[in-house]
């Protein structure tokens, strides 16, 4: 997967009701192991105590892509790019608590087809949704000693489906509601927002 977000730290600041400060994005492509806007309304790392009443959102960039446990030995150069088990032991502290939840702002994101084009290959089939030009995509992060984000995934809707794909990425609903749950809300309820985006709302795009 990659994805884009085809807007100036401004203007994704202000659509989510964030603080950007000095971020130099300008805008273009996003690939696994490069660093990219993240709107986190939790701490800005894990040392220290956790900050007492709700915090600002802010704009930080960080890493896609976070080191794997120690028990993993075939890895991804880039590290793990999502988060495909909701129970899994190495994901769960940082889903359920709140301020490890983040979100990805994109405009579009491409997934690999499961054809080929005259030249033998493969297809890309990039996304971008109908109601909302720059969307969240649900993810969390991990501290390291370069602090990186992980995008969660659930089942694929129609259009991902036919593209081949066995899962596409957590893209939250339009509104502050959801960005709110997700952010700040208790696992109990943040959890239903993992589910697939409506491929009504999506459109393919060259």
């Amino acid at each position: 997967m990659l994805y884009r977000l085809d807007a100036p730290a401004k203007a994704v600041a202000r659509q989510f009701g964030a603080r950007a400060n000095d971020d130099p994005w300008a805008g273009g492509h996003v690939a696994p192991g490069q660093f990219a806007p993240v709107i986190t309304a939790g701490r800005e790392m894990i040392a220290g105590p956790r900050p007492s009443g709700r915090q600002p959102r802010r704009m930080v960039p960080r890493l896609w892509g976070v080191p794997p446990p120690p028990s993993v030995h075939d890895a991804p150069r880039h590290g793990i790019l999502s988060v495909r088990n909701l129970e899994s032991p190495f994901w769960i502290g940082n889903l359920r608590n709140s301020e490890f939840r983040c979100v990805v702002p994109c405009t579009a994101f491409m997934e690999w087809g499961a054809t080929r084009d005259r030249e033998g290959k493969r297809r890309q089939c990039w996304f971008a949704l109908e109601d909302q030009p720059i969307f969240a995509m649900a993810a969390v992060w991990k501290d390291s000693e370069i602090p990186g984000f992980a995008l969660l995934t659930c089942e694929p809707n129609a259009a991902l489906r036919f593209a081949g794909r066995d899962s596409m990425p957590v893209i939250l609903p339009p509104g502050p509601e959801a960005l709110d749950l997700w952010l700040n809300g208790g696992w109990d309820r943040a959890k239903a927002l993992v589910a697939p985006y409506s491929s009504s709302l999506m459109r393919e795009r060259g």
